[in-house]
């Protein structure tokens, strides 16, 4: 999948291709944007053209009301990497910015004409574009043969008689029920960061970990030891997580640090994405290093079982 920052640069890398377009925030990519971009690759696939999503790579709230701008479920590492296991073979994810939002709905459907071409362009039911959001599914619907595309508007997607929304995924992340809010992600929840350097004090005591700030404003699970699985340079390791401020030693912010089971590379300033499978245990503070490292032999032997075994 290629991935492109500017427009102008999607534009010269589509050329005059025919695209079926999926717009949407896709924040956490879950089950209803997944139904969104699936359609997208499909109608692409019908005419030969190229399926494309149209995104953006921060909340379109940060700018136009960040007092009102949710907890982000996802960043941009995991979303690259989810929409690419989907298939799509472009994504634009360009800067959502204060002279984007004062372009009215027109010009916005100018832009998407002039530049991508589209012979479709997919959305869901609640998306708005254009100045104060004063462009919809119902205009996209009236207007779009204008553009010289089709418009689909994808159903909302429901699981066990809820509506699928970032909201309650949002809501489930922050209560720690990560089975649900996987069911309703239809993946795995999943954080990506580039490793910075950390107190070296896992390595010695034999767990060496990979530490990913946890950025304000990034909704995260409560403080604990969780199963996960790593991705690192293109391949998936099994590993722990621990969520939190690390209680028994001082000083620590909140952060996740992941320990890779069966890896043994230098890895900072790289790129990793952790999906967390399972919750291991609380977060707690022990008397002692000992009874520490005694606690991470049983979580990784306990992550070990639920990892082979999913």
């Amino acid at each position: 999948m290629r991935v492109f920052n500017k427009l102008s640069e999607a534009k010269r890398f589509l050329g005059n291709s025919v695209t079926a377009v999926a717009l949407g925030t896709f924040d956490g990519i879950h089950i209803g944007h997944q139904s969104i971009i699936n359609k997208a690759i499909e109608l692409a696939g019908s005419v030969g053209g190229t399926s494309v999503v149209f995104s953006f790579s921060n909340h379109p709230l940060s700018v136009l009301a960040p007092e009102r701008a949710p907890l982000l479920i996802g960043d941009n590492i995991s979303k690259v990497q989810a929409i690419e296991e989907l298939g799509a073979e472009v994504l634009i994810n360009i800067p959502f910015t204060e002279k984007l939002s004062k372009q009215s709905p027109e010009m916005f459907l100018q832009l998407l004409r002039d530049n991508l071409h589209p012979m479709f362009v997919v959305t869901g039911p609640n998306f708005s574009f254009g100045c104060r959001g004063k462009g919809n599914p119902r205009l996209l619907k009236r207007i779009g043969n204008e553009y010289g595309f089709q418009t689909e508007i994808a159903d909302g997607v429901s699981f066990d008689g809820h509506l699928v929304s970032s909201t309650r995924i949002r809501e489930m992340i922050a209560d720690g029920r990560l089975e649900e809010a996987n069911e309703y992600l239809g993946r795995l929840y999943s954080f990506g960061g580039i490793v910075s350097h950390g107190d070296h004090r896992g390595r010695k005591l034999g767990f060496p970990t990979a530490n990913l700030p946890i950025v304000e404003g990034r909704a995260m699970l409560p403080n604990g030891a969780y199963a996960v699985y790593v991705l690192v340079k293109g391949r998936r390791y099994m590993g722990i997580a621990n969520v939190g401020n690390n209680p028994t030693f001082e000083g620590c912010s909140r952060r996740v640090e992941v320990y890779i089971l069966d890896f043994n590379e230098d890895i900072y300033g790289n790129s990793i994405e952790v999906r967390f499978k399972a919750k291991l245990r609380d977060e707690k503070k022990f008397p002692g290093v000992e009874a520490l490292i005694t606690q991470l032999h049983r979580d990784e032997e306990k992550a070990r079982s639920i990892l082979i075994d999913s």
